[in-house]
């Protein structure tokens, strides 16, 4: 039933996938966090697939690689933030790493999928 291009992608999905996961670590944050890093890291994981999408109906492809290139930016900033919660102790060492992993594999998607926007 997908009717708009972005629910093909892999990408998309993954994005999708990993916000969701985002958002349920941010869950488990201190209450005193509600509105600072739990906040951040929430707005920026959702942006990645919100500039996925949006880059993908009706752009040109100098707007698309744009759009990537802010969803790109948003997954660094989850990853900044992935750090800020293992200096704080609110995720362990191996949740980092588990989910540094993710952010790793998603950035090189991105980086594939733009260089081949044409």
């Amino acid at each position: 039933m997908d009717k708009f291009k972005f629910e093909k992608l892999i990408i998309w999905q993954r994005a999708m996938d990993f916000g969701e996961t985002i958002d349920g670590l941010a869950n488990s944050f201190p209450e005193k966090e509600k509105f600072n890093l739990s906040s951040q890291i929430r707005r920026a994981a959702d942006s990645i697939a919100l500039n996925i999408s949006e880059g993908s109906i009706g752009q040109t492809n100098l707007e698309q690689k744009k759009f990537l290139g802010c969803a790109i930016r948003s997954l660094a900033e989850v990853v900044t933030c992935l750090y800020k919660s293992e200096k704080r102790n609110y995720i362990t060492k191996p949740k980092f790493n588990q989910l540094y992993e993710e952010a790793y594999q998603l950035m090189n998607m991105l980086i594939a999928f733009r260089k081949n926007v044409k």
